[in-house]
Parts: structure tokens; sequence; C-alpha cells
């Protein structure tokens, strides 16, 4: 289905001008991932770091609008309905790009909560630890997107998977420390937020394996399937 889609954002100009505008909008989330991360891990308070977050993501917000409107104006002129699915899809993935920036967003605004640095232990360097492996992995989408790369994204779903499991495990964690509430309350958000950024890169990542129709609610046992097949 991807190989498809990517086909016919070069074929036709309309679409490949969508095609541009979805790849801008994951590089403004991933841009605003990385940033996200920097506010939330820093010593103090970053106002001036979190305002250009808050600028990225209204740039992103513009971009999907603008999709949205071009897809459906497409589907309402367009004589070749062999493109309508990949629609489809497109809208489907700039949705979960969409969402990417708004939990980067939110990641930003955590540590009002917490304006002091986090405690160097051992959970906030497993915080640490997944933040980094998240960005990493979202690092490779492009690539993975573009080349359509079946087994490399069957690889980072599968470290994505992980990830979330490792951020659910992290709030187990601060619930049974002794952290004072505002620090309890900022990681347990960060964590959070956290893994809904890996669960919506995981939904990008499995439109490269996984058929139109199983995109949106994120099949585990089909993924799983797939993932066997390998």
């Amino acid at each position: 289905m991807l190989k498809e889609l990517l086909s016919i954002f070069r074929a036709g100009e309309p679409l490949a001008e969508m095609g541009e505008k979805f790849s801008k909008m994951l590089g403004l989330t991933y841009d605003m991932t990385i940033v996200a991360g920097e506010v939330y891990f820093s010593e103090s308070l970053q106002a001036d770091t979190r305002t250009a977050v808050y600028k990225t993501d209204v740039k992103v917000n513009k971009l999907e609008r603008k999709i949205r409107k071009q897809v459906i104006a497409h589907l309402s002129l367009a004589s070749d309905r062999a493109s309508v699915p990949y629609c489809l899809l497109l809208m489907s993935l700039v949705k979960d790009v969409e969402r990417i920036g708004d939990y980067a967003k939110n990641l930003s605004e955590v540590r009002d909560y917490h304006p002091s640095a986090l405690p160097d232990d051992q959970i906030v360097h497993e915080m640490r630890e997944i933040r980094t492996e998240i960005e990493n992995g979202f690092a490779e989408i492009a690539s993975v997107f573009e080349t359509s790369d079946h087994e490399r994204a069957v690889e980072l779903i599968r470290e994505g998977r992980d990830l979330t499991r490792r951020c659910d495990a992290v709030v187990g964690r601060v619930a049974r420390s002794d952290y004072s509430a505002s620090t309890a309350t900022c990681i347990v958000m960060g964590a959070r937020f956290y893994k809904r950024i890996a669960a919506h890169v995981l939904n990008v990542l499995s439109s490269v394996v996984m058929p139109l129709h199983k995109l949106d609610y994120y099949d585990e046992k089909r993924l799983a399937e797939v993932m066997e097949e390998d």
C-alpha cells in the first residue's frame, strides 16, 4: 500500500504537493519532539525554548488543515478513483503526525509542575534512555517511509512496543517511590506523553506493513502475525 501511495505522490502534481507537505509535517514534529525533550530534562524551566515548540505546533496544524483540504478537493474533482484508498491512508497518517506534535507540546509543558531539575536517579536515567530511543527511532521514519523498508519497519515496531511497556513500568516505579507530589507528577506525565508519542510513531511505521483498513486502530494480533512472517 505504501509503495503505491508514494508512486502516486510522484506521478500527479496535486498529490505530490500533499506528499511534500506531509514530509514537512513529519520533520517539524520530529524537531518538536527533540526540543520538548530538551525542555523536559533541562536544569531549569526554559520558557523561550518552549515558545519555539508552540510556534512549530501552529505550523504543523496549518499543514494538517491544508493537506485535508487538498485531499477533499482532489477526491471531489479527480476522475481517477484509484487514488481514493491512498488519500484515505494519507489522512490517517496526517492525523497521527499531528498528534505527535500535540504530545510533544504537552511534554514541554510538564515542567510547570516541577520548575527545578529532575532528580539524578535510576528512574530518571531510564526516562532519558527512553527519550533517546524514541528520538532515534523517529529519526529513521522518513527513510523507512520513503523506501518502504518493511524489514526495518518491523524492527522499529518491535522496539517501539518495548518502549511503550517501559513507559508503563516507569509509572509503576514512581508509584512505589518516595518522590514528592510535584516530582512524581512530572515523571509520570513525562512517561505518559513519551508513550503516546511512541504509539503514534508506531502507527506511522505500521503503514509500511499493514493494510489500510487495519491502520487506525493498531491491530496488535495482525501486526504480530506480520512480524512472525519475517
